[in-house]
């Protein structure tokens, strides 16, 4: 199975527990995209930006289920966006949510996120069972 590993990726602590990630999973047998193995922006140009978003837009198409760390108070806007890509190609979606912390009293993470998931994950192990039954 083909997983696109949708998380944020812009500091140190976040490539480095979106690797811990792809390994449990590929591990466990998943062959897994991970986005930062990508060239970051370097020149901001019009050309570079437009390559890396049909990088991804191809591997999401091509992908058999989206995996989304949704840690933080509020998803980081790149997830949500390839969740919603994602759900509208009509792919599955399994979050992963290892911190505490909520959107709201009423949300584990905003409503329009929520719904376009199929389960959320509190652990890796977790998500790689969850994975088994897509």
């Amino acid at each position: 199975m083909r997983v696109y590993l949708s998380a944020p990726l812009f500091c140190d602590a976040e490539r480095t527990f979106n690797e811990v990630v792809a390994a449990a999973l590929r591990e466990a047998g998943f062959e897994v995209w991970l986005p930062q193995k990508l060239p970051l922006i370097k020149s901001g140009s019009d050309e570079e930006k437009r390559s890396i978003y049909l990088s991804n837009i191809s591997v999401l198409r091509d992908c058999d289920v989206v995996v989304a760390v949704l840690d933080g108070v509020d998803v980081d806007s790149g997830v949500a966006f390839e969740i919603g890509y994602a759900t509208a190609l009509g792919k599955p979606v399994i979050g992963l949510k290892t911190d505490h912390r909520t959107f709201s009293k009423m949300e584990e993470v905003n409503l329009m996120l929520e719904v376009s998931i199929r389960t959320i994950c509190r652990t890796i192990s977790e998500l790689v069972e969850s994975l088994t039954k897509v």
